[in-house]
């Protein structure tokens, strides 16, 4: 095996934006829950699911996050999709999670998971 095909062996892949990142975390926590199934298809992370985990907690112990953001993140994560702005029902939850994933994108890039 040559050294190129080592290197790509053991590189992680970085999360594409902070959103990618929560419904990652949130798969995998349900696959360690025993309440989804693993495809097979996971590809090698950055980080762990208890560096997001400990990531989410400091932010919200800091005051970064509130409890309604993570509220909309958990509810809406758990549906795998983002609230939309443009549905009335929606519309708060949408300014929410766009306060939320960029609060989790300036900190997850910071450590170096977000390309």
């Amino acid at each position: 095996m040559t050294s190129q095909n080592t290197q790509n062996i053991y590189t992680a892949d970085k999360f594409q934006n902070a959103e990618q990142l929560w419904f990652w975390f949130l798969y995998s926590k349900s696959v360690q829950n025993g309440f989804a199934r693993n495809r097979g298809t996971s590809m090698r992370r950055v980080c762990e699911v208890l560096d997001v985990e400990t990531l989410i907690t400091k932010l919200y112990l800091s005051g970064e996050l509130t409890d309604a953001q993570l509220d909309v993140m958990k509810r809406f994560g758990n549906r795998r999709r983002a609230p939309h702005q443009y549905i009335w029902a929606e519309n708060r939850a949408a300014a929410l999670w766009d306060s939320a994933m960029k609060t989790l994108n300036n900190a997850a890039a910071a450590r170096g998971w977000i390309e």
